[in-house]
Formats: structure tokens, sequence, C-alpha cells
């Protein structure tokens, strides 16, 4: 169970692009690292095939601290004889993959440059990322009831405006309709 002020947060990086250590092209070995304070981090494997681009598309899923965490850190690093080198990084405000219009639990796809240890540009990260959401704290905020069609009174794990008619869904008994009413320039 998580702390109050702790939220989830899953990171799936994809994979990354032109990437250099001393101005030549990474040869093999390289990971990336998502980290949201020294104490909560998590990696993905090193990639042995793909060079200066590889491939991960894997998940790291990290604690934030919340209203602590104003960024996160996504970090490229490669495996060398002597040790891991820090490829490239990126701070990724937290803003860009929560809050805002879109659901807690959207997923945001998102590539960053990102800079070497001395400031300079050096290749791109690609990644989606999304707040995870409980089952638990879906429900109860909205007045309607998608298994009934009308209001309720307990909590509901569905959210919106119960569709009337129409055919099943592939989402159980009932469709739910969810929207923003637009009004045009001949309205009275």
């Amino acid at each position: 169970m998580l702390a109050a002020g702790t939220r989830t947060l899953e990171f799936t990086i994809l994979s990354a692009e032109d990437l250099r250590l001393d101005g030549r092209p990474v040869k093999k070995n390289a990971f990336a690292v998502v980290r949201t304070d020294p104490s909560n981090s998590g990696s993905t494997r090193a990639d042995r095939d793909g060079g200066s681009y590889p491939l991960w598309n894997e998940k790291v899923v990290v604690a934030m601290s919340v209203p602590m965490t104003k960024s996160v850190t996504v970090e490229v690093q490669c495996r060398v004889g002597s040790g891991n080198r820090v490829v490239g990084s990126v701070a990724v405000p937290v803003s860009d993959f929560i809050g805002g219009l879109t659901p807690d639990d959207y997923l945001h796809f998102l590539s960053y440059r990102l800079r070497d240890p001395r400031g300079a540009k050096n290749g791109i990260v690609n990644f989606s990322a999304r707040k995870k959401v409980g089952v638990e704290s879906c429900g109860g905020s909205s007045p309607y009831s998608a298994s009934r069609g009308g209001p309720s009174s307990s909590s509901s794990s569905s959210w919106g405006v119960p569709a009337v008619g129409g055919s099943r869904s592939n989402y159980g008994d009932a469709s739910v309709v969810t929207g923003v009413p637009v009004w045009g320039s001949s309205r009275g």
C-alpha cells in the first residue's frame, strides 16, 4: 500500500535515437533509468544489439511523492568496461503527463532531447507515461450508474451519462456517453 502522499507512475521506455559516447556512436549495452528521487528509480535491461538506436519497449513502475516531485529524470546509460556511463538525461516536468484536461490514467507518448553530462545535445528518448489509478479511486464521483440507467447513491465504476438505446457495447450491459456540450452561434 502506498503512503497518502505517493502516486505510482508507469513508464514504458520504448527506444532511443542517435546515442553517442565521446562523439562516437554507442555500440551496445545501452539502458534507461527512470528516477523520481534518489530513493525511487527503475531501469530497463541493456539492449545488446541496438547500438545507437536501442529498442527496449519495457515497463518501469516508480513511486512519486506528491506534491514534492516536480520532474522525473529519464537517463540513458551505457555499460562499458569501467562501469556505467551516462549517455544523456532529461528532466521531464510531471505536468507534461499528469493534470490538465486528460483523465488521470491517460497514456501520454513523449519524446525528449537528451543532454550529455556537459549539456550538449545527445540523442532522443521515446517513452509513454501515465499515472496508475486503482479501481477503488475511480468510483463515487458520478451521480449516474450505467447499470441502472439513472442517479445512484452508491459508488459506481462507470463515469458519465448513460446512453439510451443503441446496440450493446463491449464494455458490459450499458454504454456511457461522456462529453462537453458545444454551443454554436445560431443559439438564441
